[in-house]
């Protein structure tokens, strides 16, 4: 190939990757009342709860993109940061998480938005925190995290609502913390994190389990190593948001197609922040609250990421 052929054919490639690489547009919402980090997020109903984290206190705020607007609503038993939560059977579960301080804790919260109250269900048998959840045949899943030695667990533990009790299933293959959990297909996917807490050792890990050979197995890396993520399943992918490292924050958007075992990146987030949180309502994902820097920071940031 002639020389100018090659520079076309190079100059064709990063055009290529550019327009992969902007896919999906940002827009504004309404911020939250309070700036907040390390908190949990979910949708239930077609509102997105936020709950927990540094500098909100106990109160659980709740948004309806309908109308663009946030209230307050019951807040929760305790306060917490670095939990997990999960939407399920029109509840809202808020997992773990670190309590009076940096002690892991077992707990496990019950929202129902209909009275606005909460309950506390049966205990996790393994107490941490900067865990994730992700539910899969109705039931939820609670993947790695800290536990109380100070080290990654591996612990993979299901919640069963109906029968309010938790059972302990194959452990996760490399333990971590800070990782994001999602489901698609019928198989739970936990990605990225970190080790013994410590962003210096942020992970690609990418591994999935199958409920039908109760099995984990590694699928393709996450493309940038990070940790502090958020998560959300939409159009049949897993978009992966934000992070941090010692190096700064990230505003990097990957999504994984786990038919294709396939990653591709999107549009970059307008700010770049950890310890965020992630939901999916109506077809755009509302990404939500956290650090512009690395460690303490805060925000009341509400970014809406449509693809």
């Amino acid at each position: 190939m002639r020389p100018a052929s090659v520079a076309l054919g190079l100059l064709l490639t990063a055009l290529l990757v550019e327009s992969s690489a902007a896919q999906g547009r940002w827009t504004t919402a309404a911020p939250m009342a309070d700036e907040r980090t390390e908190i949990v997020v979910a949708a239930l109903d077609g509102k997105v709860y936020v709950a927990g984290g540094f500098g909100g206190g106990p109160a659980l705020l709740e948004y309806d993109p309908a109308v663009d607007r946030w209230q307050q609503r019951a807040p929760l038993p305790e306060r917490l940061h670095h939990a997990a939560a999960a939407a399920v059977g029109g509840r809202l579960y808020v997992i773990g998480g670190y309590a009076g301080g940096w002690t892991p804790v077992d707990t496990v919260y019950e929202y129902d938005p209909a009275i606005d109250r909460w309950r506390e269900r049966a205990r996790m048998p393994t107490a941490r925190g900067a865990l994730a959840t992700g539910v899969l045949g109705g039931k939820i899943h609670a993947v790695g995290g800290v536990g109380r030695e100070r080290r990654n667990t591996g612990a993979h533990e299901v919640y069963d609502l109906a029968a309010d009790r938790w059972s302990k299933l194959a452990p996760l293959p490399t333990p971590r913390d800070h990782l994001a959990a999602a489901v698609m297909t019928g198989r739970l996917y936990a990605i990225g994190g970190r080790l013994d807490g410590s962003y210096a050792r942020n992970l690609q890990a990418n591994e999935e389990y199958d409920p039908a050979t109760l099995r984990w197995r590694t699928r393709a890396p996450l493309p940038t190593a990070r940790s502090g993520i958020a998560a959300a399943v939409l159009d049949g992918k897993i978009f992966v948001f934000g992070g941090e490292a010692p190096t700064g924050t990230f505003t990097q958007v990957e999504a994984y197609d786990p038919r294709t075992d396939t990653w591709n990146a999107w549009a970059p987030m307008p700010t770049a922040r950890h310890g965020l949180g992630a939901a999916a309502v109506g077809g755009r994902i509302f990404v939500i609250s956290g650090g512009p820097r690395p460690g303490g920071s805060y925000s009341a940031l509400n970014e809406v990421f449509t693809p």
